[in-house]
Formats: C-alpha cells, sequence, structure tokens
C-alpha cells in the first residue's frame, strides 16, 4: 500500500515539472481564451461525438512444463490460454482533438508547450480573469490556478 502511495506521490511529482501544452494568443485575456476554448471544445464534441468500442487484447498463451519426481518419473503439465484485456477506446478522440485544434487557430490561437512556473514566480502571480497573454520569451512559463485556470507569465530577468 505504502509502495502504490509514493509511486502516485512520485508521478503527481514529475507531472508537476513536465511542459504544458496550451492554446496560445499574444493579447488575449485568460477570461477569452477560456470561452473560446470552451466553444471548440462543445464545437468538436458535436461534430465528432464520443464512439467508444470495447476491444480486447490477444490472448497469452502460458506452455507446460514438464516436472519429474525424485524417482525420475516425469509428466508434462498442460499449458494454458489467459484472454486479452478488455478495454474502452474512443474512436472519435483524435478527430475531435482535430476539430478543436482547427477551431482554435480559426480564431488566432496556436498550440505552445511551456513549462510550468517556478514556485517563486507562481507566488508572486494573482490569478486574474483579464490577465493579458503576454508576448513569449526564453524565460515565459504556466502557472496553473485550483480552480484550472492557466496564465502564460514572462518574468524579466534581472541583470
Amino acid at each position: 500500500m505504502k509502495a502504490k502511495l509514493f509511486l502516485s506521490l512520485g508521478l503527481l511529482a514529475l507531472g508537476a515539472c513536465a511542459p504544458m501544452s496550451i492554446y496560445y494568443r499574444e493579447g488575449v485575456s485568460v477570461s477569452r481564451l477560456q470561452t473560446e476554448t470552451t466553444d471548440c471544445q462543445v464545437r468538436a464534441l458535436r461534430d465528432a461525438p464520443v464512439a467508444n468500442e470495447v476491444r480486447q487484447g490477444p490472448p497469452i498463451y502460458y506452455p507446460g512444463r514438464t516436472v519429474c519426481n525424485s524417482a525420475g518419473q516425469c509428466w508434462q503439465q498442460p499449458g494454458w490460454w489467459v484472454p486479452g484485456n478488455v478495454y474502452t477506446v474512443d474512436a472519435n478522440q483524435g478527430l475531435r482533438n482535430r476539430v478543436e485544434t482547427q477551431c482554435m487557430a480559426e480564431k488566432g490561437y496556436a498550440p505552445v508547450s511551456l513549462p510550468q512556473c517556478s514556485q517563486a514566480v507562481r507566488d508572486q502571480v494573482a490569478l486574474s480573469r483579464n490577465a493579458k497573454m503576454p508576448a513569449l520569451g526564453e524565460s515565459s512559463c504556466i502557472v496553473r490556478f485550483q480552480d484550472g485556470s492557466v496564465q502564460v507569465v514572462t518574468p524579466q530577468r534581472a541583470g
């Protein structure tokens, strides 16, 4: 149980360091970005609805083995099959992602991948729905707030 907890916490910590992909358009407010993203997500869901398919992986065969006792008598244990895992796939997920990206491109947004901001930078940024997306620079990063909203920040370099 402890091992699962540590593994989960470790993966969560790694996820916090990983770059984030968002839609970006310089000068647009966070609230407008959220509204237009939602509009495009709804459009994508309407145009490419969820189409779940149940699938099954291939079965696995475990061959039997020969077992011998101390008297030298041997026999063959039979092999057995284990059925493949059953899982669900949304067949339209890729198409839905492309429709959303195309919709956002029509609105002037481009997908960008930026690192998450350090704790020192996050502590200096207040959530503001009217904040505008700054020009991107080498030090640009993303702050994710508890409500799920994000803000792009380009800290000024000291020096």
